[in-house]
């Protein structure tokens, strides 16, 4: 360990004769870009997508999932929305896995099989999250996995939802968007043909629900069919929900989140005591774009009477992001600004808006922003009593001072939650630290086998002590005969030390150097030395 100590300081000797220590100019070190985001190790709503520029950036995610709760409840016709959580979500197909085989209900309620000609899209077409299912020569099969699956057979069930994003290329008369066919031999008929069927009709979607309401007791179905008001419009993304209350009777049938259609599965066809009811038949089984061309987003069915506060594409809520403890590689380094390069994005299919800039405020006209915060410390375990400081990318940054630091940022999508901002590239400009000046005026008077040292002390703040060089072989400075110990004496942050237990008649040449930090017995950043000094100890001598 000594061999190393004495290492280290002969480097530090060779830099003083060669030159000085002290750092200048500045220095960047690049996060996102060409350099990744890896050093981004805290994403909360925040993905990586790589369709916007050249190198992937960060924005808002669009993903769902059944971790997380993006879901709500509503009671009545539009009625205000309950948070709800993870068990009300019967399935959650989002087709964002890569290949059309790799589809799967997250819920693991159901099983998906995916039949020849099913394509999937990137994440530049997809409604939500990293992909959606192209339809045009196949379909996707969905069937029950195990009994917990609401369309498990021989259920009787309550409340429930279906939804899905769709975005027809042409929306043609007929076409099948989704169906689920299954045989029931309850009541006074046996080998019934139960079936949801939802197709294209006049640029409408339109549902219908035959043997598959039934009553109480068992004897009758009720069949059901309506469509939509709203035209559907080709190449666009809309979302459909149509969701049932065991409690009424009534099912709703919403598109972009206004109420379209209203009907009640009663005898009356109004709100009723009585109520028909699903009974789920054997062999059921879904089959989404069996007849459809385009794409398909978000499949999911709910256990409960379901809707959404909001069905934009990012979540009013936002993400944030925290880089770790970036190095800038000194003590007391200066943060000078911190830029940055981003924008805004939104949209899918053929239209995306990419909106690019370089520093200043990143608010945009549609209410979406990112804001930026900066925290330093020399003590990276420390980081987090630091306190928080916003700051506007491309301006000059004061009082940002220390070895670490880190940045955090907080994304807010548009006021239609249909846009979010991103991160292209964060560049932070930085002044290395320098270590303090060496002591001025150093003196060195003689005693009896001792030297006193005196000095001024460095002119810098964080000065955290001195080390007292010592030798009686000029150039050296790493002698080993004071009491003290070894050269160089930490003497800590005194200006006035005796180095005792010299041999009296010898000639010490003296040099002091002062520290900014010492944890346990590391130091950090020595300065340059202070200008040679000598002395000879004499017997009789005294301070």
């Amino acid at each position: 360990m000594k061999k190393v100590l004495i290492f280290i300081h002969i480097v530090y000797i060779c830099i003083f004769v060669c030159g000085s220590i002290f750092a200048s100019g500045e220095n960047t070190i690049s996060i996102g870009g060409s350099a990744s985001w890896r050093s981004v190790e805290h994403r909360t709503g925040i993905a990586e997508v790589r369709a916007v520029r050249p190198n992937p950036v960060l924005l808002l995610s669009s993903a769902t999932s059944a971790s997380i709760s993006g879901y709500s409840a509503a009671f009545g016709v539009l009625g205000n929305f309950s948070f709800l959580t993870e068990p009300a979500m019967d399935m959650s197909v989002s087709f964002d896995e890569r290949q059309p085989l790799l589809y799967r209900d997250i819920t693991g309620n159901y099983r998906v099989s995916s039949s020849n000609g099913i394509e999937t899209a990137d994440q530049s077409l997809a409604r939500a999250g990293t992909g959606a299912v192209i339809f045009g020569a196949g379909q996707v099969s969905i069937e029950p996995a195990n009994r917990n699956a609401l369309f498990s057979a021989g259920n009787r069930i309550g409340d429930f939802s279906v939804e899905f994003w769709l975005y027809p290329l042409n929306m043609e008369n007929g076409e099948q968007i989704l169906s689920w066919t299954a045989y029931n031999s309850s009541g006074n008929r046996n080998n019934i043909n139960q079936r949801i069927s939802c197709h294209a009709s006049r640029n409408r979607l339109t549902w219908s629900f035959t043997n598959f309401f039934n009553s109480p007791n068992g004897s009758e179905y009720k069949n059901i069919e309506f469509s939509g008001n709203t035209p559907v419009i080709p190449k666009t993304w809309s979302h459909h929900l149509v969701r049932f209350d065991a409690t009424t009777g009534m099912i709703e049938y919403l598109v972009d989140g206004n109420s379209e259609a209203i009907f009640y599965a009663t005898p009356t066809n109004r709100e009723s005591s009585e109520v028909f009811t699903p009974v789920i038949g054997s062999s059921g089984f879904f089959l989404l774009g069996e007849r459809f061309s385009g794409l398909m987003d978000e499949f999911k069915i709910h256990n409960v009477f379901a809707g959404r506060s909001s069905i934009q594409k990012y979540p009013s809520s936002g993400g944030r992001i925290e880089t770790n403890a970036i190095d800038l590689g000194d003590n007391s380094s200066g943060v000078v600004r911190v830029d940055v390069s981003g924008g805004r994005t939104g949209g899918s299919g053929i239209s995306v808006l990419n909106e690019f800039r370089e520093n200043g405020r990143f608010r945009f006209s549609d209410d979406s922003e990112i804001n930026f915060f900066i925290r330093a410390s020399d003590n990276p375990w420390l980081l987090s009593s630091s306190r928080w400081v916003t700051f506007t990318p491309g301006t000059a940054i004061t009082g940002i001072n220390g070895r670490y630091v880190q940045i955090a940022a907080d994304f807010y999508p548009s006021a239609d939650g249909e846009t979010s901002p991103y991160l292209d590239e964060i560049r932070i400009v930085y002044i290395p630290g320098e270590p303090p000046p060496p002591p001025r005026n150093l003196t060195a008077v003689a005693t009896d086998g001792g030297v006193q040292l005196q000095w001024r002390h460095s002119s810098i703040a964080n000065t955290a002590g001195y080390l007292v060089y010592y030798s009686s072989v000029r150039g050296e400075l790493f002698g080993n005969d004071s009491v003290l110990g070894s050269s160089p004496v930490d003497v800590g942050i005194t200006n006035n030390i005796l180095i005792g237990g010299l041999t009296n008649g010898t000639l010490y040449y003296f040099r002091v150097a002062a520290y900014d930090r010492k944890t346990g017995e590391v130091i950090y950043n020595i300065g340059e030395f202070s200008a040679e000094v000598t002395a000879r100890p004499l017997a009789g001598l005294v301070r």
